[in-house]
């Protein structure tokens, strides 16, 4: 199907309720992040809630890279403060900073998972490198005019894989929980 390559493993309302329990039990050691409007509000700091998330992921065994086509002094904040690695100017939906955030956690496409707010650049890039993919809602719904336009190119999208994947659950709140095969 031509949508296929859009469509994230899971899609949950937010980073901070996704099961890391589960996850590190089917596998996955390694999890890379896209910080804007996944971890934390467009250029806010990262705050308690995500430094605590961060460590309970490492307390988990899982290591962590945040990968954002961001500038360096944003995402190299941010990563300090929650004691992270990180690639800065990734590129994505490519691969190489993909591939680059694994090296660095020493993981592979087997026992890694992606996390981010965007079809086309986040799960796009994940699913072109073969990551497990979770699809989170935007944190704020006030983003930058070339945000909001992707926005809108996505809803078609999203309304193809909530109809693939009939008698799904899918959450109360702006965001769906699902499930499809890759």
């Amino acid at each position: 199907m031509i949508l296929q390559p859009f469509y994230p493993d899971i899609w949950v309302d937010s980073a901070y309720g996704i099961s890391y329990e589960e996850l590190s039990g089917k596998g996955i050691a390694g999890l890379i992040f896209d910080v804007d409007n996944t971890l934390a509000f467009h250029d806010a700091p990262a705050d308690r809630k995500a430094r605590e998330l961060f460590s309970r992921l490492r307390a988990l065994g899982m290591d962590t890279c945040l990968l954002s086509n961001n500038r360096e002094p944003r995402v190299k904040a941010f990563a300090e403060a929650v004691g992270s690695y990180y690639v800065f100017k990734g590129g994505k939906p490519g691969i190489r900073g993909y591939q680059k955030a694994m090296e660095m956690m020493g993981t592979g496409p087997e026992n890694t998972a992606a996390v981010g707010d965007q079809l086309f650049t986040d799960i796009l890039g994940a699913n072109r490198t073969g990551l497990y993919s979770i699809l989170v809602s935007p944190m704020n719904p006030k983003e930058e005019i070339q945000i909001v336009l992707k926005r809108y190119l996505e809803k078609p999208i999203l309304w193809a894989y909530k109809r693939s994947h009939p008698g799904e659950p899918v959450n109360t709140g702006r965001g769906h929980a699902g499930k499809a095969g890759k």
